[in-house]
């Protein structure tokens, strides 16, 4: 008979370990916007988390570590109150977590330390898969569903809240068991950064808690099986929300006795009824006065026609005077409409535009849509020093020049550091991911600096490419367009496209990005760009890409100058029929430069510095075949320098490395 009742209870006790509910825990990251370390550990905790979504659910609280942020719309400052609660100490007004937050950044897993469920240290770097999957191993005595509904103008969001005991519990003492929710934003993209360590992309942010964080909701001290409690909240949203649309939240229920976390869950992020405005694009063009007049675009998915907007504009990320647009966008329709003249910076170069519409005529569901920045030049004097660009500056663009990134995609040029013109070291160069950029047709400008090109012969430009089909339909183009009347107008100076333009014998490539083949010099060609007439005082040059979503284009050794005639009236072409190299390079006593020419004629080599300046002329006489030229280097600094190689066949740059 014992041995029956035995069985009997084992049974019972196994049955009820099996009603358990199965658990979603919770991350907690303290981390800072003005924590260096926060910046770097984010991203690759960002991609662990996601990974495992269905496991884990997080709530990331901005904590002033090592310093508050002095923006007031910062994560921290907005949502002030709630995050000093959160990791304070109980003696300073927090909720007190033992062991107590002091460094970020940090973290908690259901309110207990990392290092509980096996990590090395709370630090979010040593959070693995393998943490994550022991603590979710733990089961729950609650399930939890959280329901959530937008309000008649998405001004609030009603969440219906049910929590069901799948198994006896009791808190740790009376009045202990609180169930909390947190509103989040899972993607906030800020254009400037909201503190000081360069961090603009923030995942799963705290921005508001219901009813309060500090309360919570009380729920009963014991609990059987079965039982359920369902109530509602109405969560207004906060006027700092970015985007509606990345609302999500993230509720709990936690023994304050403890500070132990029994489940989690979460109600993710919702679209937008359809019914409001959508900001698209933004597009501003090369300025010489201290006006700009901006272009965005805007897509009308409500039920009423639009016929006033009003949008704050940002230069440099400081907000402008409000421009009040007034006019009709039709239901279901895209539109691109000026705001009018706003005021340009003095300072010549880059600088960023970007924008809010902040209210319209009829009800905007997502009010505070933030517009990605899209840089313009602003056109002071024209340089008369010559260009000669091999993109060994980490800062990119380089000094003078700009990028127009009109659509705000993904795809623009950016600084490699993988590969240069002919594999001269370093090894650096722009280069145009097509490879990425899916959006057929895009055109990204990168604009040379303003130049000053007046005199009697004509300008010289060359630049060194390499390109690579992804399929034989490929039709990528690269242009060279310049303008003499501050950008109103622009021509095209040398084109290619397609085929055309595809210098590897890897092309086409399809199946992964391309790096030209260092073992194939013939991956790089030199371009020869013909500006005869615009030996200009006011001409300004850009580089324009159209995107069919080939693959890859790399730049490099960019040389624009009014040069001084060459000896004995050589005439340039665009048939590079001759070849260059320098050995050794890097050199610190004697470059050799050794001309291949298929006739001979006369040249002249020419060295110039990364600022322009020739520091190295000789004119010689090529006989057909190999030609050894020797350039004493021992008095020049150490550095990079670029040698230009003008014939009667053509135009040969490349770069030397000086080492000393």
């Amino acid at each position: 008979m014992k041995k029956n009742l035995l069985a009997f209870g084992l049974v019972i006790m196994g049955a009820s370990l099996l009603a358990q509910t199965p658990r979603l825990s919770l991350y907690e990251e303290f981390t800072g916007e003005t924590c260096p370390p926060c910046a770097s550990t984010n991203p690759g905790l960002n991609i662990k988390l996601a990974a495992n979504y269905n496991l884990i659910a997080a709530i990331k609280w901005q904590v002033p570590i090592p310093s508050a942020p002095s923006n007031t719309w910062s994560l921290y400052q907005t949502n002030k109150t709630e995050i000093d609660w959160r990791w304070r100490t109980t003696a300073n007004g927090g909720y007190g977590y033992t062991p107590a937050i002091n460094s970020a950044p940090s973290s908690k897993i259901d309110g207990q330390e990392a290092t509980v469920f096996g990590a090395s240290s709370g630090h979010p770097a040593n959070l693995t898969n393998g943490v994550i999957a022991t603590a979710q191993s733990y089961t729950s005595a609650f399930s939890i569903t959280m329901q959530r509904d937008w309000n008649y103008n998405c001004s609030a969001i009603t969440l219906t809240v049910n929590i069901t005991a799948s198994a006896p519990f009791s808190a740790s003492a009376a009045g202990k068991l609180k169930f909390r929710c947190v509103m989040v934003e899972r993607l906030i993209q800020f254009s400037v950064q909201p503190g000081t360590n360069g961090e603009k992309d923030f995942e799963d942010a705290a921005i508001k808690s219901f009813p309060t964080l500090q309360n919570g909701t009380a729920m009963a001290d014991n609990w059987t099986i079965g039982q359920s409690m369902t109530f509602t909240m109405s969560c207004a949203i906060p006027s700092y929300t970015r985007k509606k649309s990345e609302i999500a939240f993230v509720g709990f229920i936690q023994d304050d006795g403890n500070q132990k976390i029994a489940q989690a869950c979460r109600a993710a992020k919702a679209p937008l009824p359809p019914d409001g405005l959508s900001t698209l694009a933004a597009n501003v063009n090369v300025t010489c006065s201290n006006a700009i007049t901006p272009k965005i675009t805007v897509n009308n998915t409500g039920a009423n026609a639009i016929t006033s907007i009003d949008v704050m504009p940002y230069i440099d990320g400081v907000a402008g005077a409000l421009i009040n647009w007034t006019g009709n966008i039709a239901i279901g329709t895209t539109t691109t409409i000026s705001l009018g003249s706003v005021p340009a910076p003095t300072v010549a170069g880059a600088h960023t535009f970007s924008y809010n519409v902040v209210n319209m005529n009829s009800p905007v569901f997502n009010i505070t849509g933030n517009s990605s920045k899209v840089s313009f030049l602003v056109v002071g004097s024209y340089q008369g020093t010559p260009v000669a660009e091999g993109y060994t500056s980490t800062v990119f663009p380089p000094t003078g020049w700009a990028l127009s990134n009109a659509d705000q995609g993904g795809a623009t040029w950016n600084r490699n550091t993988l590969t240069g013109g002919y594999f001269q070291l370093p090894m650096m160069s722009a280069k145009y991911d097509f490879y990425s950029n899916s959006v057929v047709g895009d055109m990204d400008d990168f604009y040379l600096p303003p130049m000053d090109l007046s005199g009697t012969a004509a300008p010289d430009m060359t630049f060194d490419y390499a390109y690579c089909q992804r399929t034989t339909a490929s039709n990528d183009k690269l242009d060279v367009l310049v303008s003499d009347n501050c950008g109103n107008t622009w021509t095209s100076v040398w084109s290619k496209s397609g085929a055309a333009l595809a210098t590897s014998a890897q092309s086409p490539l399809s199946n992964a990005p391309y790096l030209p083949n260092t073992s194939d010099f013939g991956d790089w060609q030199t371009a020869l760009v013909n500006l005869s007439g615009y030996n200009k005082n006011n001409l300004l040059v850009k580089f324009q890409t159209t995107s069919d979503n080939g693959n890859n284009l790399y730049l490099d050794n960019v040389n624009l100058s009014q040069k001084s005639p060459l000896p004995n009236g050589i005439s340039k072409n665009s048939n590079s029929a001759f070849n260059l190299n320098i050995y050794p390079n890097p050199a610190n006593g004697t470059a050799n430069l050794n001309i291949t020419v298929a006739t001979a004629g006369d040249s002249k080599v020419t060295v110039i510095n990364t600022l322009g300046q020739i520091v190295f002329e000789k004119n010689s006489t090529l006989t057909a075949g190999s030609n050894a030229i020797a350039v004493d280097v021992k008095e020049f600094a150490n550095g990079v320098y670029y040698v230009v190689v003008d014939t009667n066949t053509g135009s040969l740059t490349k770069k030397l490395t000086v080492s000393k």
